[in-house]
């Protein structure tokens, strides 16, 4: 009776390097990954089931030795987040908001972003550490409006701080007005017909 050895299974997508960009310096401390580029520096703990090396100027991740299924499950999620680390450090990622909407208004001072949407109140949201805002007018088609330009290393976090300010006043399905993504179309529906 032949004896089997069961092999560790790579994530077809995790088993790809991820190749530092000139100017990126990963460090590897146990699971503690460190990348810093010429945007700022991100760390991400990976978990235990995985391992990433650096060699050949690329990052390389690969399940831990009897990790089972659930190293291969996180060894394409750690690549990915690798990647976007790497991106990130290297160019920064961008999300902008436009606030459309008559008298609607965008005020960023001391890491508070204060909006004025047709709401009762003014609300105010906190901008965490690492993201950047920067408010822009914009004129389209003779219509001015305020956009919001939030830039991070990181990219859960901006793409988390810019679905927060969407929340607060979503784009409404009947006139359009709100917050919106900018390019985002907002599906308009007829109202009701009186006679």
């Amino acid at each position: 009776m032949t004896q089997q050895v069961s092999q560790q299974k790579n994530s077809r997508n995790g088993k790809r390097p991820v190749p530092l960009a000139a100017g990126v310096q990963a460090t590897i401390d146990g699971q503690n990954i460190t990348i810093k580029g010429p945007k700022g520096q991100i760390t991400f703990k990976a978990v235990p089931e995985v391992v990433v090396e650096q060699r050949d100027g690329a990052l390389h991740v690969r399940p831990a030795e009897g990790s089972g299924q659930v190293g291969t499950q996180f060894q394409g999620t750690t690549r990915a987040v690798l990647a976007n680390m790497v991106e990130g450090v290297t160019n920064g990622y961008k999300r902008s908001l436009d606030f459309r909407g008559v008298g609607y208004r965008a005020e960023f001072n001391g890491g508070l972003l204060k909006m004025t949407v047709g709401m009762s109140h003014q609300p105010v949201v906190k901008i965490p550490e690492g993201v950047s805002v920067n408010i822009q007018t914009v004129d389209e088609a003779g219509t001015k409006f305020p956009r919001v330009l939030l830039e991070s290393v990181d990219k859960e976090l901006v793409g988390r701080v810019a679905a927060y300010i969407r929340s607060i006043r979503p784009a409404e399905p009947y006139t359009g007005k709100g917050v919106r993504y900018t390019g985002e179309r907002v599906r308009q529906k007829a109202g009701k017909s009186g006679k």
